[in-house]
């Protein structure tokens, strides 16, 4: 891997003001077409992700680091984190959905053991029909294959309250996850701003050998470089590999760019894209973009399938892998199939043929959790889940499931194989997990010997052949569970349903001038968070109740944190210290809300998870970096930092210096915010900045005269900058 040279799009074609006077006046003098095609100027070659971001951008430089503003063509929510998009929505009295697509998901909190999840399921049926957006009803899968499937597009932007939401770059599609905030305001119409990624690219030669696949392939990528190495990136999959990889294979490489820390994966839309929107019925929706001959990326790396074998992520984190093979014969008490990370029709098919004619091992329970209710009638209809029920497998309605600990949770330190994104400490339903993650033929070679196998020796033992799967002939195209928006005049006339357990997120108070914070909780490296804010059955169905859900906040690190920041919150706030990639996983805004409502006022790390990150700062927490990592060992609970003139100093520049008090010594800290982001986090959080109308709106397809004429005094305030 190495460094390579990063380029500016804008500085490709240097136009002197003179040239710059004959450009018409709707004519964007920086666009591809007009400097490449009008003018005759040579370009240089664009990857795929430079496309994506060049055609979308309204605001800032490509370059690396710089803040960026993006139209965003398409939003995703699903229900743990879309019941707070909606009420931020009928706070900001949106009329109706800007955006071109918007889809509301049911698939996390599918169990109903009380009222509190049909509620909220009923609530956002109503908001979906008021606001004008697709609703996916509860039973119908995964937000992530079924948008894939149903609506995802090459060439568009889409923007998901889910950290997975990068799946759908297997489309060509430049797919972001974020905090549900960042989503809602997306919906109004507004841009989405990030910090402008390196582009990595990673070229894939060969084809994977029998029992590996494409869980394989980016298990691979995690065994190389953990999970902090793709933050501030996108990461794009190109080469001759790519031939022998389906769009489905290439979702679940995708899905788990997540866990590398990445801001996005990128695949190409190719003729394998254009086969799976044909298998879909939507072959009218494919365009090819593939990358420029000579397209060059800032970081480079290369993968040959060939030499790949089947891996495992051991507990506790999805950038524990090793090959399986090294610690085969550990004895398993669960192999579970299934979540966004393993969705398609190939992945159950071959864990069906595996298992025909046999038994899974006494003790295993063997877990099937299929990921669409198109996948589940497709499976029926090929004869192939028979061959699961008859294996003894116990077959789970389409929905999240025991991927976010909603349900299958694993018995006290039994390994749990599973083919889920992440093993993060806890997050299967069980504190004390034992989670591992790997492929679907390794899941199901585990059931069938009940201990951890490499399904290479399934072949060398039992004589298996490596079984061939083919997609579907005539396949089963779902979309009735799919509701479509209702016209507009329709919409206006829908009443929002609230259940009791939906509350009002609470006012939040501008960022003090001056502060003492006590620290109340120091954690090291890696935190994610479902530690700082769990999951699973026990704590989601609060998810519209800010109050109830704060109190399970830091519950697996230390269970006395919510109470301690309850007892001085109304005193003071506090603090929080972390080590390096605080904050990693989940997009749930929750895990920056829930600690805010307690009193968290800073958090002071050696670095961040982006989205974590993002959040943090919408909701008005400063998230504050050691200049020296160093100083990580000099503070303790207990401690107070003091800051004075706070509002003054980080609007001056991105240092910031507090006091420990009583020990006399100064800490000097660091802020990454941009302008834009200082202005809110003055304000108390991005809420506040909102009802302030501070924000521009971004163009939509259904632009006009005036919205023409807005964006031209947006330009000339300097509110966009025009690409």
């Amino acid at each position: 891997m190495y460094r390579g040279r990063a380029r500016h799009p804008r500085a490709l074609y240097p136009l002197s003001e003179s040239i710059k006077s004959f450009i018409p006046q709707k004519l964007n003098p920086y666009s591809y077409t007009f400097n490449a095609q009008q003018m005759g100027c040579q370009r240089m070659p664009y990857n795929v992700a430079q496309k994506l971001i060049k055609d979308h951008l309204l605001s800032g430089d490509m370059v690396p680091g710089q803040e960026i503003g993006l139209k965003i063509d398409q939003t995703l929510t699903q229900d743990a984190t879309g019941t707070l998009v909606m009420l931020e929505l009928e706070a900001m009295n949106l009329d109706r959905a800007k955006t071109e697509v918007s889809a509301q998901y049911i698939d996390h909190n599918v169990l109903q053991e009380d009222h509190k999840n049909p509620d909220d399921h009923l609530f956002l049926l109503s908001a979906a029909k008021r606001f004008g957006m697709w609703y996916s009803e509860p039973g119908n899968g995964v937000s992530h294959p079924v948008h894939m499937q149903r609506l995802g597009k090459p060439g568009k932007t889409l923007l998901g309250s889910d950290s997975h939401t990068c799946a759908n770059g297997s489309l060509g599609m430049l797919a972001i996850g974020t905090g549900g905030l960042e989503v809602a305001l997306a919906i109004t119409g507004k841009p989405y701003y990030v910090k402008m990624p390196e582009i990595w690219g990673v070229k894939l030669t060969g084809q994977l050998p029998e029992w590996v696949s494409a869980k394989d392939v980016i298990l691979e990528m995690l065994r190389r470089h953990g999970v902090k190495a793709a933050v501030g990136r996108i990461i794009e999959y190109y080469g001759p590999g790519l031939k022998h990889l389906s769009a489905m294979d290439r979702h679940v490489i995708a899905n788990m760019g997540a866990e590398l820390g990445n801001t996005a994966t990128v695949f190409p839309s190719d003729e394998e894209v254009r086969r799976f929107l044909k298998s879909e019925g939507r072959e009218e929706d494919w365009v090819e973009l593939v990358a420029d001959e000579g397209a060059e990326y800032d970081i480079n790396e290369e993968i040959n399938l060939s030499e790949l074998e089947p891996l495992i992520a051991k507990p506790s984190s999805p950038g524990n892998v090793v090959p399986v093979r090294e610690i085969a014969g550990e004895p398993i008490y669960q192999a579970y199939i299934g979540s966004s990370a393993n969705p398609g029709y190939r992945d159950f098919a071959i864990a069906a043929k595996m298992v025909e004619g046999r038994r899974k091992a006494e003790g295993v329970s063997f877990d099937i959790n299929p990921t669409s209710r198109e996948l589940l009638e497709n499976l029926t209809k090929e004869g192939l889940l028979l061959n699961l029920i008859k294996a003894g497998a116990r077959l789970h309605q389409p929905g999240c499931n025991g991927c976010i600990g909603m349900g299958q949770a694993p018995a006290t330190e039994q390994n749990s194989l599973r083919t889920v994104p992440r093993n993060f400490p806890g997050r299967s339903g069980t504190w004390e997990d034992r989670v591992f993650l790997c492929s679907p033929e390794t899941a199901t070679a585990s059931a069938l010997t009940g201990k951890i196998t490499d399904p290479r020796d399934l072949a060398k033992e039992w004589g298996m052949a490596y079984p061939r799967v083919e997609q579907p002939k005539d396949p089963v195209i779902l979309k009735d569970m799919l509701i479509p928006p209702l016209p507009e005049e329709e919409s206006r006339k829908i009443q929002l349903v609230k259940g009791p357990n939906i509350a009002s997120i609470p006012e939040m108070d501008p960022l003090p001038d001056q502060m003492e914070v006590e620290i109340l909780l120091k954690v090291g490296d890696d935190i994610s968070t479902d530690e700082i804010l769990p999951a699973g059955a026990r704590v989601l169905p609060y998810r519209s109740n800010l109050p109830k859900i704060s109190e399970f906040a830091f519950a697996l690190v230390d269970d006395t944190y919510a109470k301690r920041a309850r007892k001085i919150r109304e005193q003071r706030g506090h603090a929080i210290v972390g080590g390096s990639n605080y904050g990693q996983g989940s997009s749930r805004e929750h895990a920056a809300l829930g600690p805010r409502y307690l009193g968290l006022r800073v958090v002071v790390a050696q670095s961040f998870a982006r989205i974590h990150w993002q959040n943090l700062c919408n909701f008005g927490v400063l998230p504050l970096t050691f200049d020296d990592d160093a100083d990580y060992d000099q503070l303790k609970q207990g401690d107070v930092l003091v800051f004075s003139n706070l509002r003054q100093t980080i609007q001056a520049g991105n240092r910031v210096t507090c006091h420990i008090k009583g020990k006399n010594r100064s800490l000097p800290l660091s802020h990454d915010l941009s302008p834009r982001q200082i202005e809110f986090m003055l304000d108390g959080g991005l809420i506040n900045w909102v009802k302030k109308d501070q924000i521009p709106t971004q163009n939509t397809n259904n632009e006009n005269a005036d919205n023409e004429n807005n964006e031209k005094e947006n330009v000339q305030k300097g509110r966009v900058t025009t690409v």
